[in-house]
């Protein structure tokens, strides 16, 4: 709008082009102008290699080539997490395991995987050999591990009581 003209005047030359006055505060006429010019055309969702592995929970290095050298589509995924195949499955129950894989059947963190020298992946057999042994650094991992869930639980139900008084008092 120029200083020299009305709001009136810019309204009337909006309505020689074409164009309908609306009130500032309806969002409805807008969508209904737009929903009808817009196409309704969807991207396939693709995604490298080493994320869809790590969506699987298997070691990238241990999948067929083809799985390593194309792409991934969130449709294939989803039918791969639906109905594995033969290798996935023997991926899965027999490794090699990923490094979380690995840490989570330990019962420890990665980092503690890195402190106790793990920095293979491992198999299944392999984990449970040192689950058998029972290795002193992999003793200690798993106390601190259980530290860190014990004062997990404290902080969470810390802030649960301090939600429930704030909570008290506003009622």
């Amino acid at each position: 709008m120029l200083p020299s003209q009305s709001p009136d005047q810019v309204i009337g030359r909006w309505r020689e082009a074409g164009h309908r006055p609306r009130a500032l505060w309806s969002g409805a006429a807008h969508t209904l102008d737009t929903l009808d010019t817009m196409t309704s055309h969807q991207t396939t969702q693709t995604m490298k290699p080493a994320t869809a592995a790590k969506k699987l929970g298997v070691y990238l290095e241990a999948t067929p080539a083809e799985f390593q050298e194309g792409v991934i589509s969130r449709a294939e995924l989803n039918a791969l997490q639906a109905n594995p195949p033969a290798w996935l499955e023997e991926l899965r129950s027999n490794g090699p395991h990923p490094r979380p894989v690995v840490a989570a059947k330990l019962g420890i963190s990665i980092a503690g995987l890195a402190r106790g020298s793990v920095t293979e992946p491992l198999t299944t057999e392999q984990i449970e050999a040192l689950k058998n042994d029972n290795p002193e650094w992999l003793q200690k991992e798993r106390a601190i591990q259980a530290e860190v869930r014990k004062e997990g639980a404290r902080i969470k139900k810390r802030n649960a009581e301090r939600a429930a008084r704030s909570g008290d008092r506003r009622s």
